[in-house]
């Protein structure tokens, strides 16, 4: 990866996006994005679009969500101790002892999920943290106190684990779900620009917000673009690390590839297309099967208007909505080289319906 490619996927990672508070993050990928793209725009809740060619009748979308999971306070003891609620599917299970943001109109405040000491505690009547029993301590001894602060019921709260790089072959961080995805339509976009490839259509380079509590985001700019072409980029599971049944979550591997997958949402004809461009380019890839939905952005873009043809290629990646979700290099080059080679490939008109 080129040095200033990495160092935007740093601090792009290292700032919080929380699902409703995307602003902060979407800047700095707009910012990364202004030399590759015509035009831009951004709709009433925050998602940012990057549009090449924009005159273009026929229209082709890449898209990735750029929120992560977080918390909300929800009660404030008289004592200074803070109750939560999810905000998006975070874990209670790995909350205690785990260090916080929150977010405020006077800046960050810290705190912390604590815990009692297992000095204390009958551990063999050990109770798994939930949302009823995690607090956080933000070292005040009355509400009054916490107020003060700047903290009030509503306050967005995150964790603040930043970017590493394991055995120079993984990333590591909290949010690469998903905004390892907005890292990598950026960088489709920027080769598209630097090798000087002319598109025949529009391609909107799409980073959506509230995808974590319902594909909300994607639902409302798939109304507004119409696309006729969407490619959606997101994570999925890597299987191979203790207690997962591949029975159920099936069989995929950090480093052998994206993975592509089977279901109602994706539109065959054009998962087969993107099949085809990984073979003759030789990209390693993987194959999934989803159930009802893929539950990702791709099943708000295919079911939006008249039906858009979707597809979704994903990132397989370890340790999900934990702080330490872990991608392989090879699969990130790899999802940006296949997304590109896809796009280059495509001609403008292509109708993908199964009866004509």
């Amino acid at each position: 990866m080129r040095k200033e490619s990495f160092e935007f996927l740093e601090k792009y990672l290292n700032n919080a996006s929380p699902t409703g508070f995307e602003a902060e993050g979407q800047k700095l990928w707009l910012e990364y994005m202004r030399p590759y793209i015509d035009e831009h725009f951004v709709d009433t809740y925050g998602t940012v679009v990057g549009v090449i060619n924009p005159e273009a009748e026929y229209k082709v979308v890449i898209e990735a969500h750029a929120d992560e999971i977080s918390w909300f306070v929800n009660y404030i003891t008289d004592q200074g101790y803070i109750y939560v609620r999810r905000n998006g599917g975070s874990d209670a299970i790995i909350a205690p002892s785990m260090r916080v943001n929150f977010h405020t109109k006077k800046g960050i405040v810290k705190g912390v999920f604590g815990w009692p000491a297992i000095h204390v505690r009958k551990v063999e009547n050990d109770k798994a943290p939930t949302v009823e029993n995690i607090f956080i301590d933000c070292g005040c001894s009355s509400k009054a106190e916490v107020e003060e602060l700047g903290i009030h019921v509503g306050t967005v709260v995150t964790f603040t684990d930043e970017m590493m790089v394991m055995n120079d072959k993984y990333y590591v961080g909290r949010a690469l779900d998903n905004r390892i995805g907005g890292f990598m339509i950026a960088e489709v976009a920027r080769m598209l620009h630097e090798n000087k490839k002319k598109l025949p259509f529009g391609l909107y380079i799409v980073n959506a917000v509230q995808e974590e509590i319902g594909l909300r985001g994607a639902e409302m700019i798939a109304h507004r673009i119409k696309p006729n072409v969407a490619i959606i980029t997101d994570v999925c599971h890597d299987t191979q690390s203790p207690m997962y049944d591949k029975k159920i979550s099936g069989d995929q591997h950090c480093g052998k590839g994206p993975v592509l997958t089977y279901g109602p949402a994706v539109q065959n004809n054009l998962l087969q297309m993107i099949i085809d461009t990984a073979q003759k380019k030789e990209i390693p890839f993987q194959r999934a099967a989803a159930t009802r939905a893929t539950g990702t952005d791709t099943d708000a873009f295919a079911y939006s208007s008249d039906g858009v043809a979707s597809a979704l290629i994903s990132l397989p990646l370890k340790y999900m909505h934990t702080t330490v979700e872990t991608v392989h290099k090879d699969d990130v080059e790899n999802v940006i080289k296949l997304m590109y080679e896809f796009i280059i490939q495509l001609e403008a008109g292509h109708d993908f319906r199964y009866l004509k």
